[in-house]
């Protein structure tokens, strides 16, 4: 049996080499600091301070070879017993206090002996889990974003300006009438009204604070920010160009103008939401436009697209090859941008137009508040965009549920 009270605690050597190592550089650090003064004073180091100085350089070198000693025999895995051998399970089950008594009393009343393995490698911190490297998926993980259309439905115009004037119509008296080929009073006459309106260009921006180094270390989180803020600031542009109030700051929305949905007299049997937007793209031609697109939330055209005659079979093409999104000729646009149960049909590239003054741009500063000092940077991201309803009556709103909206 192995006398453990000879065993070297190895762990517990290696920590107090390792504290008199560190002592003993401290002393020299001191020591060198010392005899700097000296030499600037007197032009050499004093002898006491050169014997000592000696003397702690013979100290560092021997411990320097034990803790190197020490390293090997820790690296070797003998528990410290310096014999170069990987100390074996086996080996600690027979060294195990109280395993010479435990087998004796196994021998003559049988059972079962056990020991705790205290020094067995697991994965946690303590142990082996610094060296446990977890697998990384490449890039970062984007959340999904949303198909942007209102955009592509206008047609878009450049100003230099920081807001639109236009003259609309708003107002037609016709008296057009066949004449003789020489009256007796006046040919009639028709009127025309006009106003004078204004569209303010819109800012849409933000901005995201980041350290200086995380930008120079990581190209591909700058690029991500980057990316990530200009898709915002679209989603916000689109929420505007539809429901943008107009009061304050706002542009004030194709939504928000369009004109209620009214059926203007015709007789449907068994009304249903498509007839009901078979009626808004009648009431955009009363308005002497030809609507070109139907706008609609997700869950309602997926509803629509879901509808079946009395045989179960689907009213809107077969589902193994769609077509593009159409309805009553017209394509359709699905966007979360409108509300669930919420339409809107119109003149979109004849009815309005939208203006770009400035073009999205991403900036990055050091100028702002304390960034200089913190060594952070401000990325901002924006753009300045205006839009022109002409004929607020080309564009028809409402509801698809009946009696929920319009008439």
């Amino acid at each position: 049996m192995p006398d453990k009270n000879k065993e070297v605690d190895i762990e517990q050597q290696y920590k107090e080499t390792a504290a008199n190592l560190k002592k003993v550089s401290d002393d020299l650090k001191a020591y060198a600091e010392e005899s700097d003064k000296e030499i600037k004073l007197h032009q050499k180091m004093s002898e006491e301070t050169k014997a000592s100085v000696d003397k702690l350089l013979s100290q560092h070198s021997e411990l320097q070879a034990n803790m190197k000693d020490i390293e090997q025999r820790l690296v070797a895995g003998d528990g410290g017993k310096g014999n170069g051998k990987p100390e074996t399970l086996g080996d600690k089950f027979v060294s195990a206090e109280g395993f010479e008594e435990n087998i004796a009393r196994l021998s003559s009343a049988g059972g079962s002996y056990g020991m705790n393995i205290k020094a067995a490698i697991t994965s946690v911190d303590g142990s082996a889990g610094a060296t446990i490297e977890a697998d990384r998926v490449p890039g970062i993980i984007t959340p999904g974003e949303r198909r942007l259309t209102i955009r592509d439905l206008l047609t878009w115009g450049r100003t230099n300006s920081n807001s639109i004037e236009y003259v609309r119509e708003s107002g037609f008296t016709n008296n057009a009438d066949v004449v003789s080929e020489a009256p007796a009073s006046d040919k009639p006459e028709s009127d025309i009204t006009f106003e004078l309106l204004d569209a303010k260009v819109a800012t849409i921006a933000h901005l995201i604070r980041a350290s200086k180094q995380v930008l120079d270390d990581s190209a591909m989180l700058a690029s991500h920010i980057n990316g990530r803020l200009q898709y915002g600031l679209k989603l916000k542009e689109e929420a505007q160009l539809l429901k943008g109030s107009g009061l304050g700051l706002n542009i004030n929305g194709l939504y928000t103008q369009a004109s209620a949905y009214s059926n203007p007299g015709v007789n449907v049997t068994n009304d249903t939401n498509i007839d009901r937007l078979r009626i808004a793209l009648l009431q955009v031609i009363l308005a002497e436009y030809e609507a070109d697109a139907i706008v609609l939330n997700p869950i309602e055209w997926t509803n629509i697209e879901l509808t079946k005659d009395a045989n179960g079979n689907y009213i809107f093409g077969n589902p193994q090859n769609p077509g593009m999104p159409s309805l009553w000729s017209k394509p359709v646009v699905a966007t979360q941008a409108l509300a669930v149960d919420e339409f809107l049909v119109g003149a979109f590239a004849m009815g309005a137009q939208g203006w770009d003054r400035e073009d999205i741009n991403v900036q990055i500063s050091t100028e702002d508040k304390d960034n200089f000092s913190k060594n952070m940077v401000t990325i901002r991201c924006e753009e300045r965009v205006a839009l022109t309803d002409y004929r607020p009556e080309s564009f028809v709103k409402g509801n698809l549920t009946i009696g929920s909206g319009g008439a």
